[in-house]
């Protein structure tokens, strides 16, 4: 994910040789990160940048999390298994949520990325089609501590969320309206969670996108700031893209130049709005509809969408991997999550499902 905004001196990661400029910390193509002066040849090692996040997703002991996926062994205190030696994947890497079981997300640090900078927070009530609570953020890779400013942030924003029904007036429309409302005050409480994580004098403060969407008793209100997304797709109408990116290939393609053009640029991820310090605005743009039939509300970071971006093909992706997986959430999002890595994995991807 990158930040647009005018940057210094370009050069090229030493790990992968992708474009760089001196003021990144981490090289947005495969995630190394770059100490200053480091970026100058191709040919110079990558830098290990193995370190352990400072939220955790879990407080299991690393003992207890599970056996080791290399050989089966047990994975001791330091986080090695005893066995073959091989180092334990951290718990921020891969992690699934499961409110209930019609509402379900899978967040994975991808194949080219050393760390996960996605983050996902998710509610629901227990009665299918009632009530859900989908929140996406994607750390900005290029900025200090994104990782642990993203998920701060999918969690304060699921908190605000979580703190009751929007009630309005009594009709659709004032309920629509006040949804929206707690939708932007948990946008709030998102951002003030990036400054809290935020150092002071950090030189590439902490940023991310931000999605979510609330659905509650056939209201579905999505909002974004970034690029991360939300769709609904109903089982007998055409798909929907509830979220436009702020993106310079989204400014691009409102101009009339093709979305496979605009989106695949050399900076089709160039974000124009951000949750951080250096933020223009972080009010989400919200879309409010009815729900009216069944279908799958879908809510991703570009990790999915980079490989499949417009709703009609996304749409059916969705739905045959939800019927090769007997329409189960969980195992639909982690399905998804293997087909982008199985198409390259070169960004952090995080699905969060809701069938309706």
């Amino acid at each position: 994910m990158d930040v647009a905004m005018t940057s210094t001196t370009e050069t090229v990661c030493p790990s992968c040789g992708g474009p760089v400029s001196e003021a990144d910390r981490f090289c947005e193509a495969c995630g190394t990160e770059l100490n200053p002066g480091s970026a100058t040849s191709p040919t110079t090692p990558a830098l290990d940048t193995d370190t352990e996040p400072t939220i955790e997703i879990s407080t299991v002991p690393v003992d207890q999390v599970g056996p080791c996926q290399s050989c089966g062994g047990t994975v001791g205190a330091e986080g090695y298994c005893e066995t073959c030696g091989t180092k334990a994947a951290k718990l921020r890497d891969h992690f699934e949520e499961q409110p209930a079981p019609w509402v379900a997300g899978v967040c994975d640090r991808g194949i080219r990325h050393s760390r996960n900078e996605d983050a996902m927070a998710l509610g629901a009530d227990a009665e299918p089609g009632s009530r859900a609570l989908l929140v996406v953020c994607d750390g900005v890779s290029s900025s200090l501590d994104s990782d642990v400013a993203s998920l701060a942030a999918a969690r304060a924003a699921c908190e605000v969320l979580q703190a009751g029904h929007a009630k309005g007036l009594g009709t659709d429309s004032s309920r629509g309206s006040a949804i929206a409302a707690r939708l932007k005050a948990a946008a709030d409480a998102a951002s003030d969670a990036v400054l809290d994580n935020t150092s002071p004098d950090s030189p590439n403060p902490a940023s991310c996108t931000f999605v979510a969407a609330v659905l509650e008793d056939g209201l579905l209100v999505a909002g974004n700031v970034g690029d991360s997304r939300a769709y609904w797709f109903p089982d007998e109408a055409e798909p929907v893209a509830l979220t436009v990116d702020d993106s310079w290939a989204a400014e691009l393609i409102a101009t009339g130049i093709s979305r496979e053009e605009a989106e695949s640029g050399p900076h089709a991820h160039a974000i124009t709005r951000w949750l951080g310090k250096d933020a223009p605005d972080h009010t989400p743009r919200t879309t409010t509809i009815h729900v009216t039939g069944p279908g799958w509300l879908v809510v991703c970071s570009d990790g999915l969408w980079n490989y499949c971006s417009e709703a009609a093909p996304l749409a059916d992706l969705v739905r045959q991997t939800a019927a090769g997986c007997g329409g189960e959430p969980k195992a639909t999002a982690s399905a998804l999550v293997d087909w982008a890595n199985a198409q390259g994995g070169q960004d952090n991807i995080t699905v969060a499902l809701a069938r309706i």
